[in-house]
């Protein structure tokens, strides 16, 4: 089995989701079918293959999540040093091509949200620098080609993963 590493915030917001689909999601979309069940013909009855349909996404989601937090590692990245690149650092690279600063934080697969720099753990980027240290020179492969990058540093900083 696969651990699945993430920050807490990470494995809160997972739990939140997973409560909401079981406790108030799925009760209600359960009496959604059943009122439009009693609606009659079922063949044409619209509400009740929508209501349906709703309730195998829920039960998907919620197999999907209990999953992820069967496998969940929660790892507090400010509790051990950053001197390499690990879950939790955040990362400025320089493009040697372009040199183009770029500065990303490696989060958990579920916390990812590569527009804010925040990019998974399992991400090729990610792999890639894995354990590289400051001053390091690395060649990357990406799906879009080829890319050569120093590492200008690497640090911890408290991530931030709400601001829009």
């Amino acid at each position: 089995m696969q651990k699945e590493p993430m920050t807490d915030f990470g494995f809160q917001k997972l739990s939140a989701e997973l409560n909401d689909l079981q406790k108030v999601q799925r009760p209600e979309t359960v009496i959604e079918l059943d009122i439009a069940r009693s609606h009659g013909d079922l063949k044409e009855n619209a509400e009740y293959h929508a209501a349906k349909e709703k309730l195998a996404f829920i039960e998907n989601r919620t197999a999907e999540l209990n999953d992820l937090m069967t496998r969940a590692q929660v790892v507090d990245p400010s509790s051990f040093p950053h001197d390499k690149i690990r879950f939790g650092s955040t990362v400025i690279l320089e493009d040697l091509d372009s040199e183009e600063e770029l500065t990303y934080t490696i989060v958990g697969s579920t916390e990812s949200n590569p527009a804010r720099g925040l990019i998974s753990y399992h991400s090729p980027l990610s792999k890639q620098l894995l354990g590289k240290e400051e001053g390091d020179e690395v060649s990357v492969t990406l799906p879009s080609g080829r890319k050569e990058y120093e590492v200008l540093s690497v640090s911890y900083k408290e991530i931030d993963f709400e601001t829009k």
